[in-house]
């Protein structure tokens, strides 16, 4: 355990094109930028999928204590609002050919581990009365385009049945009646993903917690010090005396200086089309909802979304870039664009005149070897980061993690992030930069027509 008694944040969270999920849904008050100085029990930092349910589980484990919530943006906005909106229950590791895991025991672990997260999810559904269209457990298909990404399916399927889980393979006329494309060669169906509209998701949340929880948006922490038994948080209008701390920003957690070296921070982008009008979603056809994720992990997400969820609309999402420096770039951005306009376009050439309301990048953290970084990481302090690439879940579940263990609780999701590894140290830069930007872009040409 790394102890010292200051931190500093290096950099703050900047984010590169409009947070769509949040904009479709249209303005809200935030909560209000903390102005003056107070106390609290526990201070959680970020707002997202990790500090929220942090801050719910620390409400249920310390009735009385007060809470506070910070985030340096609005909810919504933030990483949490620029996800996809997959909740998934089964193994989907991003680094394997067919996201199966290392092994069975670990994926069958993984799999409990998981359902118990999205299982807690849907009880904050229900008791803070979040609209269920933002929380949809519709399940998800792998896509395959090409006999390579077909095979990888039906590698996935195989899996599947080996561990006893339930799906449906779809072939070229199914996909066609699901999405109203010819593009795609066959699909995997499986039932347990929850489709978020994640903007809608993080406000209900927030919502649900006040008044248990002080939330204040727009406030930053530039820096927190041990001065006695208590943590000093500075932000820019005020300071705040905690007794713990929960470090709930994800890849950010490095600004602080901790874990530098052994997480990479990838850059994802995504597009939003204009709202589909009744001539468009004629030429569509289709189902209104679906999400696809790609059969190769390097390929292409889409999904389709109507009007409890913002609008009839298509997001894409694809193209990755490794930044260290934690922004991406406006020529990632423009590449990105590009790119993802020809991925539509070749899925939907019946929609080519249809314009890109909305195109955004989102900030991923992930460690070499797949672990998330929890733990006591000071007297006090303690992690809910690293979520590699599953935010929906694995924050939940770090969220969860970190509220028990500042609680002295200990449940199977304590256990189970104690047993994970040390994040792996990366190569130095400009090494570590050069050698994964050239290992996306190889895996992205494989995967150019997924």
């Amino acid at each position: 355990m790394r102890k010292t008694n200051e931190y500093s944040a290096k950099r703050l969270p900047k984010h590169a094109g409009q947070a769509a999920w949040d904009a479709i849904l249209g303005k809200r008050t935030p909560a209000p930028a903390l102005d003056h100085d107070l106390s609290c029990d526990f201070a959680v930092v970020g707002a997202g999928f990790a500090g929220l349910y942090a801050a719910r589980r620390l409400v249920q484990l310390n009735p009385g204590a007060r809470i506070v919530l910070l985030d340096a943006g609005r909810i919504g906005e933030g990483a949490a609002g620029r996800n996809s909106g997959f909740m998934i229950d089964l193994p989907h590791e991003l680094t394997s050919s067919n996201y199966a895991g290392d092994n069975e025991g670990a994926d069958r672990h993984l799999i409990a581990l998981n359902r118990f997260g999205i299982d807690y999810a849907r009880e904050a559904v229900r008791e803070y009365g979040i609209d269920p269209n933002y929380f949809d457990p519709a399940g998800k298909v792998n896509g395959a385009a090409t006999e390579p990404s077909h095979a990888q399916n039906l590698s996935y399927a195989a899996h599947l049945d080996e561990l006893g889980e339930r799906y449906e393979l779809l072939d070229e006329q199914a996909m066609f009646e699901l999405t109203g494309s010819r593009y795609y060669r066959s699909g995997l169906y499986t039932p347990g993903t929850v489709m978020l509209q994640p903007a809608g998701y993080v406000r209900g949340l927030a919502s649900g917690l006040k008044p248990a929880v002080d939330i204040h948006e727009n406030t930053a922490v530039t820096g927190f010090r041990r001065e006695g038994a208590v943590w000093r948080i500075d932000t820019p209008g005020g300071r705040i005396s905690a007794g713990k701390i929960v470090l709930a920003n994800n890849g950010h957690i490095e600004s602080f200086g901790f874990k530098r070296g052994r997480l990479m921070h990838i850059f994802l982008f995504a597009c939003m089309t204009e709202e589909l009008g009744a001539q468009a979603l004629a030429k569509l056809g289709g189902r209104s909802r679906w999400g696809i994720t790609p059969s190769d992990p390097m390929g292409t997400t889409m999904r389709r979304i109507d009007t409890g969820q913002g609008g009839n609309r298509i997001i894409t999402r694809t193209c990755a870039e490794f930044r260290p420096g934690m922004e991406s770039t406006e020529q990632g951005m423009r590449r990105a664009t590009a790119v993802m306009r020809e991925k539509f376009d070749a899925r939907f050439p019946n929609l080519t005149q249809v314009k890109m309301a909305y195109v955004w990048s989102g900030h991923l953290c992930l460690s070499k070897n797949g672990v998330s970084v929890t733990g006591e990481i000071d007297d006090g302090v303690f992690a809910a980061c690293c979520q590699n690439g599953l935010g929906a879940t694995r924050g939940t579940l770090t969220g969860i993690c970190a509220a028990e263990l500042a609680s002295g609780v200990s449940s199977q999701v304590t256990t189970f992030f104690a047993k994970q590894a040390e994040p792996a140290r990366l190569p130095p830069e400009p090494i570590a930069s050069i050698g994964a930007t050239a290992v996306l872009r190889w895996k992205e040409w494989l995967a150019r027509r997924e």
